[in-house]
């Protein structure tokens, strides 16, 4: 007769559940296992004198704290905290004019903020120490890790516990004389289904009456881990090798013009620390139509855009042959190792401007900065080659203009229905012949005569296309002759780029494969009762948190049995089912 019995982990001692017939036998088998010596006393505490660290061994203490996994972690958490400044201030890199006028407008708080790098975010002190204490952190945490996981996947299982019972899931099996399973012959046979199921597996004691066999897998749990880590430090050094070799800038360019990759092409330009002017590919592009789809449908949304779309021409250099590509949001287009986005859009009213000696003091189109969804825009044009005296314009445009009972006028459509340009005139010294940097955006007016301004006599000047106005004390005439429209584009280049997508991705299977593989290790052991019966108990353990180590054990447990007491030529009986583990008596 056959007979199993399945302790439960619930139970102290690892006594049979209740459901489970003939637990005694497997107790006592179990406490023959289980005897030995008794633990000897702890030794009553003394007090101890620590000798100094001394300079090296504060070295060593300090060493050790910055490569363990919570100081890693830590400096990862204060990295993010870091990085939150240059979201909320205006970046030098990004836009200097901007962190110009901000410090303007706050003479206070601005000053202070510059003097902690709080506009050069990326690039402070600060930053670049956490982010080196982290590269640092990393490896520290790594390499001995590795070393570890390396001598344990060339290391023999465990050895095989004294008292199973006492690991979180156990059983136990009793097999009848008549079943012609000793115990040499059960070890082996677990050994073979646990080797089938991915354990790497190691027979012990096969010459002793108590043989036994120590499993182990799941070592991918640790590689994903080390791979997790060695991945977030190519991210970093990624990230590094971008901030160093390379380079963004931005252009603004009107339907019909040309762009050259050349540093005298960009309005702004941002390089890495290394970065040297031979990294620029001779590309152009040329924008030969932007077009924009706005909603004409919906009375919730009606006007908002629902499509951009750049057509341009690009050459990979001077002798490459023309391509024509097709540029939109999110959809950038890639070229001589860049990407190129697509930022921001508006129009660019074509004028010419004639001084007072009738030359042409200007000729071609002015780019208008919008500032709503009705696309109204501000203008600024600056004439310095004017004579007698240098000429300055500033005002709106608006697409489609309408003015209201008070004879203000209005943006009311994003289309050019009815485009109108409202500017005031000045005349002066604009401040250019100095050499000083301005912004093309801005017009000081501190020191300007005014012309024409629509509180004065004089009104302010408003034009359709093709109109003219002729300027005060015979300065010179200004015609609306037209209307483009322009794209404003980001131009990067990142040689860090595809390292940084791809430690990315490793980081991210190796997280999944450190969270969903469970790291276990099975004993199985067997002996002979007095009686003649083979007697054998299995234990699992896991190597951290394992929610599903119940059903490895559920799963081993249905293995061992399905082999003695189910397989051919062995007796089994399935007449009556003996409980929780799924046993038979025969």
């Amino acid at each position: 007769m056959s007979e199993t019995a399945k302790t439960s982990p619930n139970l102290p001692g690892g006594q049979a559940g209740p459901d489970v017939p003939d637990t005694g036998a497997a107790e006592e088998f179990a406490r023959q296992i289980e005897g030995g010596p008794a633990a000897a006393t702890a030794a009553a505490p003394q007090d101890v004198a620590l000798p100094a660290l001394g300079f090296a061994g504060m070295l060593r203490w300090a060493w050790t704290q910055l490569t363990s996994m919570r100081t890693a972690l830590f400096l990862l958490l204060l990295l993010a905290v870091a990085a939150v400044p240059g979201s909320l201030f205006p970046q030098r890199p990004a836009n200097p004019a901007v962190v110009t006028q901000y410090i303007e407008d706050h003479p206070g708080s601005g000053p202070w903020l510059d003097r902690f790098q709080l506009f050069d975010v990326y690039s402070s002190v600060w930053f670049s120490a956490i982010y080196l204490l982290l590269f640092i952190s990393l490896i520290g945490c790594v390499i001995p890790r590795a070393r570890q996981h390396w001598k344990a996947i060339r290391s023999q299982p465990p050895r095989t516990p004294r008292r199973l019972s006492r690991l979180p899931e156990y059983g136990a099996l009793a097999l009848a004389a008549g079943a012609l399973v000793t115990a040499a012959s059960a070890v082996e046979d677990a050994a073979r289904l646990l080797k089938r199921r991915g354990y790497r597996v190691e027979v012990r004691g096969t010459d002793t009456n108590m043989p036994s066999v120590g499993a182990e897998r799941g070592f991918l749990k640790e590689v994903g881990n080390l791979v997790f880590h060695v991945s977030l430090i190519g991210v970093l050094v990624s990230v590094a090798i971008g901030g160093l070799f390379g380079y963004r800038g931005q252009k603004i360019i009107v339907e019909g013009d040309s762009f050259v990759n050349t540093l005298v092409g960009y309005d702004n330009f941002a390089p890495g620390t290394n970065f040297s002017e031979s990294q620029l590919a001779p590309f152009s592009l040329q924008l030969d139509k932007f077009e924009v789809v706005f909603d004409r449908e919906s009375k919730t949304h009606y006007g908002q855009p629902l499509d951009f779309t750049a057509t341009m021409t690009t050459r990979d250099g001077p002798g490459a042959e023309p391509r024509q590509q097709t540029l939109k949001v999110n959809e950038p287009l890639g070229i001589g190792g860049t990407n190129v986005y697509l930022v921001g859009n508006g129009y660019a009213p074509v004028v010419t401007v004639r001084d007072g000696q009738g030359n042409i003091a200007h000729q071609g189109p002015v780019v208008s900065v919008p500032s709503d969804g009705a696309y109204t825009s501000t203008m600024v044009l600056k004439v310095p080659d004017a004579k007698p005296e240098q000429l300055g314009f500033v005002g709106l445009f608006l697409p489609t203009a309408l003015e209201g009972e008070d004879g203000v006028a209005f943006g009311s459509d994003p289309d050019p229905f009815n485009p109108r340009l409202y500017l005031n005139s000045y005349a002066g010294d604009l401040g250019l012949d100095q050499g000083d940097p301005k912004n093309v955006y801005v017009l000081d007016t501190t020191k300007l005569k005014v012309l024409n301004d629509r509180t004065q006599k004089s009104g302010g000047i408003v034009l359709g296309p093709q109109e003219t106005f002729t300027l005060p004390e015979g300065l010179g005439t200004i015609t609306f002759d037209g209307l483009k429209r322009y794209v404003a584009l980001d131009i990067t280049a990142d040689p860090g780029q595809g390292g940084a997508l791809v430690f990315s991705s490793l980081a991210l299977a190796g997280l999944c494969a450190s969270l969903f593989i469970g790291r276990r290790r099975v004993w199985v052991r067997a002996g002979t009762h007095p009686d003649g019966r083979t007697m054998v108990e299995w234990a699992l353990l896991a190597r951290g948190e394992d929610h599903r180590l119940g059903d490895e054990a559920a799963a081993v447990r249905k293995l061992l049995e399905k082999e003695w007491l189910a397989a051919p030529g062995r007796p089994a009986d399935n007449s009556k089912n003996t409980g929780a583990g799924g046993a038979k008596n025969s």
